[in-house]
């Protein structure tokens, strides 16, 4: 199915209009993010804040173009059987469907294409509310943050890394913790500090709190997706909710008899 540039981003246009103000994000089930799935491409919703949509930078059309000669050429049957395709990052939306996290070519690809169905792989974010229940919940005035991808992850397996956690949880976690890191975190809490990890990629919360079990360590806060662009308002308010109530407890710890 050909599709003019006009066209093309009049749906995109189109899109975001009918959602805007209407999704909101929910968190999915362990079930439904430990597999790829496929599901109904009309089920996606491209996200407005992401660069794709914007207007002023938009999509690149040789990159869709090339999606969408790989998806014909490929035949359904060969496709609804192919494990290797990349599953589009997406995030459940209330009140239906899917927000596209990464994958705007493929899932724009698809639809010209005529596809029926795209794998997806579903993940929980972390979003305002979250960081306010865990900001509730930490103990200490002080607050130690560590970056997962540059510090935590032995990403390129460089140098010493923590062993593996035991089978199965080898084949759930496949990221590998340098050295030295679980001992680093205990001491933190030890000596009375609340400790925060945060990455630019898309993890779910409950991943990453559940990959810090497996070293016995219990981290405070996680921020997921911190490369996804977030409204100006919800990025405002998140960055103050942290010296806010730090300051407060350190300056009741101070004053305290």
């Amino acid at each position: 199915m050909a599709m003019s540039r006009t066209k093309f981003d009049d749906l995109i246009a189109s899109e975001i209009e009918k959602n805007r103000g209407k999704l909101i994000p929910v968190k999915a089930g362990v079930l439904e993010r430990l597999f790829v799935r496929r599901v109904a491409v009309e089920k996606l919703h491209p996200n407005e804040e992401d660069e794709f949509c914007d207007p002023s930078i938009g999509p690149n059309y040789g990159i869709i173009s090339q999606y969408r000669d790989s998806f014909l050429n490929q035949g359904e049957m060969k496709r609804e059987g192919d494990s290797k395709e990349e599953p589009l990052m997406v995030e459940k939306v209330y009140p239906d469907g899917y927000l596209i996290l990464n994958g705007h070519h493929r899932w724009i690809a698809s639809l010209m294409a005529g596809r029926k169905k795209v794998p997806i792989y579903i993940t929980n974010l972390t979003h305002e509310g979250d960081i306010q229940r865990m900001v509730s919940l930490s103990k200490h005035s002080r607050r130690a943050t560590l970056d997962l991808d540059e510090v935590v992850f032995n990403e390129n397996r460089e140098g010493i890394s923590e062993r593996a956690p035991a089978f199965p949880f080898n084949k759930i976690f496949k990221e590998r913790m340098r050295l030295g890191i679980p001992a680093l975190l205990h001491f933190l809490s030890r000596h009375e500090y609340d400790v925060w990890v945060y990455t630019s990629k898309y993890y779910s919360m409950d991943y990453i709190e559940g990959y810090f079990k497996r070293y016995s360590v219990k981290v405070d806060g996680i921020v997921t997706g911190l490369g996804r662009k977030t409204g100006k308002d919800e990025k405002k308010r998140c960055e103050g909710i942290f010296p806010t109530i730090f300051k407060y407890r350190s300056a009741h710890k101070n004053n305290s008899p």
